[in-house]
C-alpha cells in the first residue's frame, strides 16, 4: 500500500514537516465476536426480531406511563392541582393513544401476513 503523506506544522508556521503514515485495514469476524448473528440469514429475520421486540417495549412503556399518570392524578387531586391533573390526564391518554396505535400497527402487519403469505413476524 502506498504511504499518505501530509505536512505538518511542529513549531511554528514557517517550520512545516512532512508526517507519513501507511493506512491500517482491520478487520473483524463477527461470527467468533457475536456468535448469534448467524441466526440472521437475511435482513427480513432482523427486522422480525426488531419489530417483536418494539412492541414488547411499547407494552412495557405504556404500563409505566399508566401507573406514572395514575400516581400524578392522585397526588394532583390530593393538593388540588389542575395543571398537574391535566398533565397527569395528557399522559394517560398519551399512553393509551400510543397502544392503540402499536396495536393497530400489529393487525396491519397481520393482515399483510395474510393476504400475501409472508411471514413478517415469525421468520
Amino acid at each position: 500500500m502506498p504511504f499518505k503523506c501530509r505536512r505538518v506544522d511542529i513549531t511554528k508556521p514557517h517550520r512545516l514537516h512532512w508526517k507519513c503514515m501507511q493506512p491500517v485495514v482491520a478487520a473483524v469476524d463477527l461470527k467468533s465476536t457475536f456468535p448469534e448473528i448467524t441466526r440472521f440469514d437475511t435482513v427480513g429475520s432482523i427486522v422480525s426480531v426488531v419489530v417483536s421486540n418494539a412492541f414488547v417495549i411499547a407494552g412495557v412503556v405504556f404500563f409505566i406511563l399508566l401507573i406514572f399518570g395514575g400516581f400524578s392524578v392522585i397526588a394532583s387531586a390530593g393538593s388540588g392541582d389542575t395543571k398537574g391533573l391535566e398533565r397527569a390526564r395528557g399522559a394517560i391518554v398519551g399512553a393509551v393513544t400510543g397502544l392503540i396505535l402499536v396495536i393497530g400497527s400489529f393487525w396491519i402487519i397481520q393482515i399483510v401476513e395474510l393476504v400475501t403469505g409472508i411471514s413478517i413476524l415469525h421468520p
